[in-house]
């Protein structure tokens, strides 16, 4: 073979059988214009070139080619590239790689794949890897080539680094290589833009949106690069671009023409068929799919297309989920509209009768409205009304029903009100509260037991509208009076007269006060609700109430210290078939935020990033948003960064800022439903009880109807109360880095009040003056933990606050009552097994316990234990006094490394510390390892704690 020049116009001939080489393929194909840069992918790629091979795999458009090209371009020595074509035999794909890898190559040996063991040696001898990237992998047809490349990867001494893009997971083969940690993979999530990508990308194509709007396009197209970059380059040629994007969907025609080429074009007509029924729901399971297509292997196609990911997702749950990409949902739901009109009920009958088998009201009575089912969808209503109540707003996507005719409504109003539950489970508070209307007027001439029925059914409809508008007031008074309703026994023939059982009104409006406890920060009073709540729901067997009320209560209980009911209710929780799938992802999240609490107290910090991992959906109602930030804070000051601990409460404090006017903060009642027009308070539909005249009202604000039922609204005090937690945990994060005055100013703003946040606060100010040398004032800073008024504290303060006690007694040299109030302080903390007080505890509590074990205690095997555990804190920031810190290290450290191991501590990357210290890629690596092995650690993370701990940086 003749030389080869990859950087000229052509390239040496194979004299072989494979014709001529093309440079196209021997290099990176030109970056599509504007070039966006993205680093934390570029970073992903330069920690997965440790190992042998990485995988990005994605379907059409994602950005691998894109990503390859933009990283190929970025690292030195400039990476091999083969650009893999449909149809090449494995001769020419060798062909290819003998040309990327000429110079390592041996000479005048083509790379065949029974001439390995050359290429293979010759590899091995390198003093340095070669790093070989390969676009579109999925385009190898023959086999043999990718158990050649595996050859390689597996016998060149790790001097082969391959960076591959393909649109599906590699043979079983290259997984072995994962179980030797050997793999990395980027797949459809992590390529998928984030909104600042999003905003950033606008910005080069010069469209300018919103900062409030870019989430939505982000969720609008999933992240997918294609659809974003088609967005943005329609937009900038549109008058009005924000409201264009704001109606962007995957019916625009070059979005559908990709969508159907690259995506739906491959499949076959059965699989197509199955993915376009499926989206008459907005989730889907295999069963769910077999129903709708009356086949028994449907659902075997979305498993197919969710094992390539990017356009059909699919859960964790067992039996899993399938949700499509929202473009891919909007143009496949444009197909349906070709079926007729009897097809497309059929379909929503089948829907139907599926999930009202399956223990899911909600979607059963949408689509049995859709179907035109008029008597399921009233029975639906009445023997199911608990498990209508929306609590999330998941499952609460697809077309809007037909409303009911009028002769339907007027021979059962009960029908009008199933259309009411149906427009309110979907957040649509305006068109429930017509239909709700709509039904009063047909109520009059009703039976009276079935009047009262129907009266039970209105005002728990009254309760969740009130919920939607986030009026707190509202919600209670209506909950007074769902409370207040009793049916009396009726005709034994018609269900809408029987009696219904109390244990549902006591369910549904003790869920609806918990919530509203909650929003408003009053944890110990939303953990009674709730808890009332749960049994309810167990005794009237409203399966989705109880999921509901036991995450929330787990939870609430966590945050107030009672771990053991916190870790019942939450393993419960997520026992509970409705958890499964889909609709209930925000109280699992709840479930396991509780359990992340839980993990934090008993000091497992690897557990609760797990749990914490998994309580995302959380994000959206305040409430949960503010206690997940404090517990996130507490684990980024652990792992040694306390700023984004500092950021993280600071944000989740003006998060649960009531709304402002131009005045001040906006009165209650500008944030809720507008009254009535008979006046009477706050009831959408509101019972004259003289008689069975109905009053209609006005329905709630439209522009309440977007926020949830834990938006910030009514009192707005209580919301106080939990910001107070984060204060303190501000303030002492603050002091803990050295900052007391503003610590101190903190710690002013907080409420001075006798309970928990107060205390918190008081606790959080006496650690503050502990820490700046002042025990003194430390001591009058800390109130009384053992009397009546810390009894309504958390328990966790009360173990903080005993501890600074039992730590202030044995400076002022009180031993004995040191040894008293830790003995204390340890039997609060045994029931529930709380570690952390003691383990992360002040400096000199540790030689406390230690001391506490000479003295006597009953609880020795768990002081012996924490003595073990417990370890002092960070220094202060400041000079390091004493020896050199390096001296415990058996070689030191260089100089050059010293520098490095400081920029280990950010978030740079190998390449952006390179061009930070104008050094190269492969140096930084090296002086990396070096880093590692001396200070015997496997990871950056690692690295740095031990260096923190030795006084390195």
């Amino acid at each position: 073979m003749t030389q080869h020049e990859v950087d000229g116009a052509t390239v040496a001939a194979d004299p072989g059988p494979v014709g001529p080489l093309l440079a196209s393929r021997l290099t990176p194909a030109p970056l599509p214009e504007p070039v966006l840069v993205r680093p934390r992918l570029l970073r992903r790629l330069d920690e997965g070139v440790a190992g042998a091979l990485t995988l990005v795999t994605a379907p059409a458009g994602w950005g691998k080619t894109t990503l390859l090209g933009s990283w190929a371009r970025s690292v030195e020595p400039t990476p091999a590239w083969v650009s893999v074509e449909a149809g090449d035999p494995g001769a020419r794909l060798w062909a290819y790689l003998t040309a990327a890898l000429h110079p390592h190559a041996p000479a005048g040996d083509p790379a065949r794949p029974d001439r390995l063991e050359l290429l293979a040696a010759a590899l091995a001898a390198r003093d340095r890897p070669v790093l070989l990237v390969l676009d579109d992998v999925h385009r190898v047809a023959d086999p043999a080539a990718l158990t050649g490349l595996e050859f390689l990867l597996r016998h060149a001494g790790g001097r082969l680094r391959v960076v591959a893009g393909a649109r599906t997971d590699p043979p079983a083969g290259l997984h072995r290589l994962r179980l030797a940690g050997e793999l990395t993979t980027v797949g459809p999530a992590e390529l998928a833009f984030t909104d600042d990508e999003v905003a950033d990308l606008l910005v080069a194509h010069g469209v300018l949106l919103p900062a409030a709007a870019v989430p939505r396009l982000r969720a609008r197209t999933g992240g997918w690069a294609a659809g974003l970059r088609l967005a943005a380059l329609a937009a900038r040629d549109r008058p009005d671009p924000v409201r264009w994007l704001e109606q962007f969907g995957g019916d625009e025609p070059d979005v559908a023409g990709y969508l159907r080429a690259e995506v739906l074009d491959p499949l076959d007509a059965a699989a197509r068929d199955a993915l376009r029924r499926s989206t008459v729901a907005d989730a889907v399971s295999a069963d769910l799919v077999d129903a709708l297509t009356g086949r028994s292997d449907a659902g075997r196609a979305l498993t197919a297309l969710a094992a390539a990911g990017g356009f059909v997702d699919r859960d964790d749950s067992r039996p899993p989920w399938y949700r499509c990409h929202p473009l891919l949902a909007d143009l496949l739901r444009a197909e349906l509209g070709e079926l007729t009109d009897e097809e497309r009920r059929d379909l929503h009958r089948r829907a139907a009768d599926w999930y009202a088998g399956h223990a899911r009201p909600a979607e059963a009575l949408r689509h049995a409205l859709a179907a035109g089912r008029w008597d399921a969808a009233a029975e639906l209503l009445v023997t199911g009304w608990p498990d209508l109540v929306p609590y999330d707003r998941e499952g609460a996507g697809g077309p809007v029903p037909a409303a009911p005719p009028e002769a339907a409504v007027r021979r059962d109003p009960e029908l009008a009100l199933a259309a009411a539950a149906e427009r309110a489970h979907a957040g649509d508070a305006d068109a429930a509260a017509a239909q709700l209307r709509r039904a009063a007027g047909h109520a009059r001439s009703l039976p009276v037991p079935r009047r009262d029925r129907f009266r039970r059914l209105a005002v728990a409809l009254e309760v969740t509208l009130a919920r939607l508008a986030g009026d707190h007031d509202e919600v209670r008074r209506a909950a007074a009076r769902l409370l207040a309703t009793r049916t009396p026994e009726g005709s034994a023939d018609d269900p809408r007269t029987g009696a219904a059982d109390d244990a549902d009104v006591r369910a549904a409006a003790g869920a609806a006060l918990g919530l509203v406890a909650l929003s408003a920060g009053d944890l110990r009073g939303a953990a009674a609700e709730f808890d009332a709540a749960l049994a309810a729901a167990r005794a009237a067997g409203r399966a989705r109430t109880e999921l509901l009320c036991a995450s929330r209560s787990a939870l609430l209980h966590a945050a107030l210290g009672e771990l053991r009911a916190a870790e019942r209710a939450a393993g419960e929780a997520l026992a509970m078939p409705p958890g499964q799938g889909w609709s209930c992802r925000t109280d699992c999240a709840y479930a396991h935020l509780a359990l992340a609490v839980v993990a934090l107290h008993r000091d497992r910090p690897d557990d609760a990033e797990a749990h914490l991992a998994l309580a995302g959906p959380t994000a959206d109602e305040p409430a949960a948003a503010a206690l997940a930030a404090l517990y996130r804070a507490t684990l980024l000051r652990d792992r040694g960064d306390p700023a984004a601990g500092r950021r993280l409460l600071a944000a989740a404090r003006d998060a649960l800022a009531p709304p402002t006017t131009a005045d001040g903060p906006a009165p209650a009642a500008d944030r809720s439903a507008p009254a009535p027009a008979d006046g009477r308070s706050g009831s959408v539909l509101v019972v004259d009880r003289s008689g069975p005249a109905w009053v209609a009202g006005r329905s709630a604000s439209a522009s309440a109807v977007g926020r949830s039922a834990s938006a910030p609204a009514g009192r707005g005090g209580g919301a106080g109360e939990l910001a107070a937690w984060l204060l303190a945990a501000e303030a002492d994060l603050r002091s803990a880095h050295g900052d007391a005055d503003a610590a101190r100013e903190l710690l002013a703003g907080a409420p001075g009040r006798p309970d928990g946040p107060a205390g918190a606060a008081a606790v959080a100010l006496a650690r503050v003056e502990l820490r700046a040398g002042d025990p003194a004032a430390a001591a009058r800073a800390l109130p009384r933990w053992d009397g009546l008024d810390a009894a309504a504290w958390p328990l966790p303060v009360r173990l903080d606050a005993g501890l600074l006690d039992a730590a202030l007694a044995a400076r002022a040299g009180e031993a004995r009552r040191a040894g008293r109030t830790l003995e204390r302080v340890l039997e609060l903390a045994a029931d529930e097994g709380f570690r952390r007080p003691f383990t992360r505890a002040e400096p000199g509590v540790r030689d406390l316990l230690a001391a506490h074990l000479d003295s006597g205690t009953a609880h020795w095997p768990t002081v012996s234990d924490l003595v073990r555990a417990a370890q002092e804190p960070p220094a202060r920031p400041g000079p390091a006094p004493g020896p050199a810190p390096d001296r415990a290290l058996d070689e030191p450290l260089t100089e050059r490394e010293l520098t490095i191991l400081r920029y280990l501590q950010s978030i740079l990357s190998n390449v952006e510390i390179a061009a930070e210290l104008s050094l190269s890629v492969n140096t930084v690596k090296t002086h990396v390892r070096n880093i590692y092995r001396k200070l015997d650690a496997t990871r950056r993370r690692e690295a740095v704690r031990r260096a923190r701990e030795l006084r390195l940086i």
